[in-house]
């Protein structure tokens, strides 16, 4: 299975290694390099690159590579799920994923990572299950950990790594029983240049925050559950339950976990909530171009598009910029080329707009092509997909939670061509 996992910073240099089965030598990430040359981007590196003696899988997260090298066949998709839960449980434990932390906290990231993989197969994957193998780092625990010379490794057994349900643990107490659930849904969309939609489709989760008493059943409908395809549950949710009445029947791990993800990609279903009106001109003869964009809402269900943020790669011949925004600021690198506009919140009564002229290279020939616009936005209380929780009931206590629905709609890689 799994021989040893590197991390690699986006500079290329491997700044922490773990091995399991037998030590595999850094010069395997060779292979590595190599492909992350070739890929114009970080997140054009193949997620599978095969050597002479070994696999490399990787993910790219928070600006880390995380590569786990493979001596046998095994379904890569396993391995990749492998490395992401890696990454939410450092992310859970240090509250951020990055570099600096995973070298301040250096130890208990070798414990966790022990913990999570015996012998090379996981193991112990539950964050609130690794949580009592392994105590999270605080101030307090230490510096007693250095005058003392103890670990951060618990004293006994997690009570719910024997039992039936090994994701929650046993005799858990709460004075405030509750129960959140966040439908976060992010969109990926490419838009021709008459405003058509050349792809669209919707990734979503819905993420839990379940601190409840005792040992409760929970049970989660929705109005429209025919909307989710290729879904894919936590493992406390009971399969044979959704596939007769589509309806989430589980006992929650405690505190927080993703309860599951989806997908959305039938092109009807998907509604596009921003338009982007473009007008960018080179002409042959000058060295100024003109340059006019304006962003408005679309298909909102009359909820605020807030968070806009609207990149673009300019062409190599375009010298400088001279650009008045109506809202927001922006900024244009005459070395990169990129132009970045900030443009808050979108009042649908007064359309923000970013127009001026560009100033380009003396006697170089007109661009191929015009640049792309990626956009950037955060729509609150809003599920574009048009999924509703219906209700959730909770059974096997007699108290009386209290329950929390949130939705939100991002944009994950939002294309607009001109």
């Amino acid at each position: 299975m799994i021989h040893s996992l590197f991390l690699i910073n986006s500079s290329g240099d491997i700044f922490l290694e773990k091995h399991w089965k037998s030590v595999v030598s850094r010069s395997v990430c060779d292979y590595f390099f190599e492909a992350q040359e070739r890929a114009t981007e970080a997140e054009n590196v193949p997620p599978v690159i095969p050597t002479p003696h070994h696999y490399l899988l990787s993910v790219y997260r928070h600006k880390i590579f995380f590569v786990a090298v493979i001596q046998t066949e095994v379904p890569p998709l396993f391995v990749i799920e492998f490395l992401h839960r890696v990454v939410d449980t450092f992310q859970d434990y240090f509250g951020v994923c990055s570099e600096p932390v995973i070298k301040d906290n250096v130890v208990v990231v070798y414990e966790v990572l022990e913990e999570m993989l015996d012998n090379g197969f996981p193991l112990a994957t539950e964050s609130n299950i690794l949580k009592e193998l392994i105590k999270p780092p605080t101030i307090l625990r230490t510096v007693v950990n250095t005058i003392t010379g103890s670990t951060n490794v618990g004293d006994q057994l997690p009570t719910g790594q024997l039992s039936v349900v090994p994701w929650r643990r046993t005799g858990v107490k709460y004075t405030n029983n509750e129960a959140y659930f966040d439908v976060v849904e992010e969109i990926d969309a490419i838009i021709d240049k008459s405003g058509s939609t050349v792809t669209a489709e919707i990734q979503g989760v819905i993420d839990a925050c379940v601190k409840l008493t005792g040992m409760p059943d929970l049970t989660l409908s929705f109005m429209n559950p025919r909307l989710l395809d290729d879904v894919s549950f936590h493992p406390c949710v009971r399969f044979k339950r959704w596939e007769s009445e589509r309806i989430l029947s589980f006992i929650p791990p405690d505190g927080n976990f993703r309860l599951l993800s989806y997908h959305v990609s039938a092109q009807n279903l998907v509604a596009i909530p921003v338009y982007v009106k473009h007008n960018i001109s080179f002409r042959d003869s000058s060295s100024l171009g003109r340059f006019e964009i304006t962003v408005g809402p679309k298909q909102t269900m009359g909820k605020t598009i807030e968070g806009v943020i609207v990149t673009s790669q300019m062409p190599k011949g375009v010298l400088n910029m001279s650009l008045t925004p109506s809202q927001g600021t922006h900024t244009f690198d005459p070395v990169t080329k990129m132009l970045s506009w900030d443009v808050g919140k979108i009042n649908p009564q007064k359309l923000p707009s970013l127009k001026g002229t560009m100033s380009l290279q003396v006697g170089a020939s007109k661009p191929d092509e015009n640049p792309t616009i990626n956009l950037q936005f955060k729509i609150q209380q809003l599920a574009i997909s048009g999924l509703k929780v219906n209700r959730l009931d909770m059974y096997g206590e007699k108290y009386k939670p209290f329950k929390g629905i949130k939705y939100m709609t991002k944009a994950g890689k939002f294309q607009v061509r001109t």
